[in-house]
């Protein structure tokens, strides 16, 4: 009997890092023969040597790993280059399940694996959150509203991660099944027993002991909008209510000159920091004193989950995903994205309330357990299962 064969699909290394390990050792576990596709040598919001360590773990769970240049924006030459290598790979592996993810690499990868539906290949598509949401630019509904909607038709299994998108689809699209689950998984008790020397850690980041902590995470971005808390920064030091804040920015990406400049320009150098790419995550959530989400879009949100978890208190964006989690009052402080004024004002709630803030943060680790990874893995291993199942008849 041959054995069974698995396709894990992502435009970028780093959406296998962060999203899909866990998936992997599902796989295995029932059997499956996992490869791995993704752009290693452009691997997205982890560094180039996060991404060779990552091949080397995938290797060694046994794991193959093919490196294909899938784009991210819609280069015409780029996109049919990597649809030809994706389409040349399912067709000679016969694969009998296929999970991909991404909106462009998603793309990708359901045209081509139509060469095995005829063979019986069950595909999944995750939807890290769609760029059509309630209040999203025309251009986003007229380009890739239809795209998707168009492609459901040749998915087995739609996974959302948001309740906007999950209701969105399981009404308007074609998918032979629309689950909805909690976000992709987060290591909850990780971030809730962590433990930190919390005034030698601000040492090291160079932070005084009294200094009011902000902390961001994730690609230094548009779309993360991490300019409004810089701005709403700039805004507070002319006004004279700046006080001893220190923002903590974690992550890197195309916009950090940007953002530097921004800095200098409000003379914000001694309260800005730029982390860069870093591995604790939790002793940081566990050092600051609140967390700031402002993106202006998004799926879900995995870090302000992790922050929730390590029992932070939020400020974040009113936008699709985050509203899964988030609630005026009870999480934080919940603001218009583009607001410098809602941002600044948020920022001093924060920093004057302690008693607010702590009630929010015990809130917080109470809604985080919603999302734990141990609940989405299990719904994921059911999906796997099931799909499984109907292989075998």
């Amino acid at each position: 009997m041959t054995e069974d064969k698995a396709l894990v699909l992502a435009s970028v290394a780093s959406m296998i890092d962060q999203f899909n390990i866990s998936n992997i050792h599902i796989l295995q576990s029932l059997g499956y023969k996992v490869d791995v596709v993704a752009d290693f040598k452009n691997p997205g919001t982890i560094t180039s040597e996060r991404a060779e360590n990552l091949k080397t773990s995938l290797i060694n769970m046994d794991v193959r790993v093919i490196d294909i240049a899938i784009p991210r924006s819609l280069s015409l030459s780029a996109v049919l280059s990597a649809y030809e290598e994706v389409k040349k790979l399912i067709k000679a592996e016969q694969y009998d399940l296929i999970h991909c993810h991404s909106p462009i690499g998603g793309a990708i990868c359901r045209l081509a694996a139509r060469v095995g539906k005829k063979n019986g290949t069950k595909v999944i598509y995750t939807a890290h959150g769609f760029h059509f949401y309630d209040g999203a630019p025309l251009k986003n509904w007229l380009i890739f509203y239809p795209v998707e909607r168009a492609l459901s038709r040749w998915t087995d299994v739609l996974i959302t991660i948001n309740k906007e998108d999950y209701h969105r689809a399981s009404e308007q699209f074609k998918a032979k099944k629309t689950v909805y689950i909690p976000g992709v998984g987060v290591d909850t008790e990780k971030f809730a027993v962590c433990k930190v020397d919390n005034k030698k850690k601000r040492r090291d980041l160079s932070v005084k002991t009294d200094d009011f902590l902000l902390l961001s995470v994730g690609e230094l971005s548009e779309r993360k909008n991490q300019r409004i808390i810089i701005e709403a920064l700039g805004k507070m030091k002319t006004e004279g209510s700046l006080g001893n804040t220190v923002y903590l920015a974690v992550g890197k990406g195309d916009m950090q000159k940007n953002f530097e400049g921004l800095v200098k320009e409000y003379g914000l150098e001694g309260c800005v920091k730029f982390l860069g790419f870093r591995t604790d995550i939790a002793e940081l959530c566990k050092t600051a004193d609140c967390f700031v989400h402002p993106s202006v879009r998004e799926g879900l949100g995995i870090a302000p989950l992790e922050a929730m978890a390590a029992g932070l208190p939020l400020i974040s964006a009113k936008v699709n995903g985050i509203k899964d989690y988030t609630e005026e009052g009870v999480s934080g402080c919940c603001i218009d994205p583009e607001s410098v004024d809602e941002m600044a004002a948020a920022i001093r709630k924060m920093d004057n309330d302690t008693g607010f803030r702590e009630k929010c943060g015990r809130n917080n680790v109470v809604t985080a357990r919603q999302f734990d990874i141990n609940r989405t893995n299990e719904i994921m291993r059911n999906i796997y299962k099931e799909r499984k199942k109907r292989i075998r008849v």
